[in-house]
């Protein structure tokens, strides 16, 4: 690349990055600077900007995308990407990336110095002690050793903590509906029911991605069942454990104590639930510090670096969380959101942990590179089951450390479509499950056409309910009329069965989500032999 700056790309710094960030950039770029919270001038400094790179502060959103006509990269040195309009920034033909490994070793130290924090009451004791007391009989505390751990969520921080309380001697007991019991020994960790983990536990962790399903899975059930010696952490999603029950369970002693890193609302609004959780004794409270440290500030910078020459340089980006960058077909192209969609289907259906999955390429796509389609296929079967973020870099390395085979296969033969993508899998309970989907028409509308063999054909949409039962006479309209009941709008509907009296398939899109007290009830109203609610994450 030529040394005049005027040929090199303009690669925006509007937040302050470490030195060991710009040195990753290497000397093929003309780095500038802008204070990205002056949105005047960040928007000067976007016209002639190929990349952006950006902490938290800075909002790179509809409106400054108007302003970078040549911006191809947007940089997030973190996890989180809440500060960057995705969906906007797809449309505009930018890549986005972030570091999404960069703070896991950060955020599994932070779980076990709040457990001990809580087992030796550190905080406490010590604003005792910086006042001027001297009260060592008031802070007694308790060890870890041979105490049971509870880990809700056996992921990449999950499997991190187990492997540092495994050194304090502790017993180590897991929930997670994804992770094989082979997998689990590895890890040194029982796999048990939630139940079962809540009911045993001394300590609770939980280290799950937040979704419909996930949102306030502690509350007072959880609470009531748990000994009232037990503590609770999260420093994963705020709205993992429902704040008010949190509240309820500490101040009438169902529980001995919390430790949070994270809220539903940030910082805790005045006059919430959050805000009265801080002034308890008994809880000891961080400002979402679980990517707080020197040195996974330093990972994020120096990874999305790489990143950015990357996708600079025209080559396939791993970090890319809307596109998967590089030399991709235009053909080929179209089909990476509908595969990680048909990804997120199919982990949602599955009832037991994937042991192995081929994604299955059938039609003319036969004739190109379609190695991204395995990639997209992996991130969206993760997409909603682990708590990091996933990308086409940690899919595979997700499947590998969950001993799932993964297989690319292709062929031409597609009979009723142009092209046919199928992800098919084996479960560890021995079931077997498929799901397959397709582009169709000038608009290449995204849609499912078949479930186990059952023929279907329905637009992928946010929404959905599955449902597999006993074909008889009535059956619709008694779900209709529950779900007409309850204000929930039936959008499109599809239903498959082999012969009257078999098994039937329902396929329903819907215009909101569904309670699962609904859902529950529906399913037992139909007698399902499954009943699932699917929501499509933004791709």
């Amino acid at each position: 690349m030529p040394n005049n700056t005027a040929t090199k790309p303009v690669v925006l710094l509007a937040e302050v990055l470490s030195p060991a960030t710009i040195e990753a950039l290497g000397p093929d770029f003309d780095v500038r600077e802008v204070d990205g919270t002056d949105r005047e001038a960040l928007f000067a400094a976007l016209a002639d900007a190929d990349a952006v790179l950006v902490r938290s502060a800075t909002r790179i959103d509809a409106e400054a995308l108007t302003h970078a006509p040549k911006l191809k990269v947007v940089a997030r040195a973190g996890v989180g990407l809440d500060n960057v309009d995705i969906k906007a920034a797809t449309a505009a033909g930018v890549m986005v990336v972030n570091a999404p490994t960069s703070n896991i070793v950060s955020a599994a130290e932070l779980t076990v110095g709040h457990i001990l924090s809580l087992a030796r009451r550190i905080p406490a004791a010590h604003a005792s002690l910086s006042s001027g007391a001297w009260k060592r009989s008031s802070f007694t505390g308790a060890e870890l050793f041979e105490k049971t751990v509870g880990i809700i969520g056996l992921g990449r921080i999950g499997a991190l903590v187990a492997a540092r309380l495994n050194a304090f001697d502790m017993r180590v007991i897991a929930y997670d509906p994804y992770v094989t019991s082979a997998r689990a020994q590895q890890l040194g960790v029982q796999l048990v029911t939630l139940d079962e983990l809540v009911a045993e536990s001394d300590f609770i962790t939980i280290h799950m991605p937040k979704t419909p399903e996930t949102t306030g899975m502690i509350a007072a059930e959880q609470f009531a069942s748990m000994k009232p010696t037990a503590f609770v952490v999260n420093v994963a999603r705020g709205g993992l454990i429902d704040e008010a029950d949190l509240h309820e369970a500490l101040v009438a002693g169902e529980i001995a104590g919390a430790g949070l890193d994270v809220f539903t609302s940030e910082p805790p609004a005045e006059g919430s639930t959050a805000q009265a959780l801080l002034g308890l004794p008994n809880v000891v409270v961080t400002p979402h510090l679980g990517a707080s440290t020197d040195e996974a500030q330093e990972k994020a910078g120096v990874s999305v670096a790489r990143s950015v020459r990357l996708a600079l340089g025209g080559d396939l980006v791993p970090d890319a969380v809307n596109v998967a960058g590089g030399v991709i077909d235009p053909y080929v192209r179209p089909g990476i959101p509908l595969v990680e969609k048909l990804g997120q289907i199919f982990s949602a259906l599955a009832q037991a942990p994937i042991t192995s999955l081929d994604v299955e390429v059938h039609g003319e796509l036969n004739n190109y590179d379609v190695s991204v389609l395995r990639l997209a296929a992996l991130k969206g079967v993760f997409t909603n089951i682990v708590s990091e973020t996933v990308s086409y870099v940690n899919a595979p390395l997700l499947a590998e450390q969950r001993g799932i085979a993964v297989r690319l296969l292709q062929d031409e033969i597609s009979e009723e479509y142009r092209n046919v993508i199928t992800l098919r899998g084996a479960l560890s309970d021995g079931s077997q499950l498929a799901v397959s989907g397709t582009l169709t028409g000038p608009k290449q509308i995204e849609k499912l056409v078949s479930i186990n063999e059952h023929a279907i054909e329905l637009p992928i949409e946010k929404h959905h309910v599955v449902m597999l039962y006993t074909d008889r006479p009535g059956i619709v309209a008694v779900y209709g009329q529950k779900f007409g009941d309850a204000g929930i709008n039936i959008a499109g509907m599809q239903i498959a069965r082999e012969a009257a009296g078999a098994q039937a398939l329902s396929v329903l899109t819907l215009d909101s989500p569904v309670a699962e007290e609904l859902l529950e009830d529906v399913s037992a109203a139909i007698d399902a032999d499954l009943f699932r609610q699917i929501e499509i994450a933004e791709v």
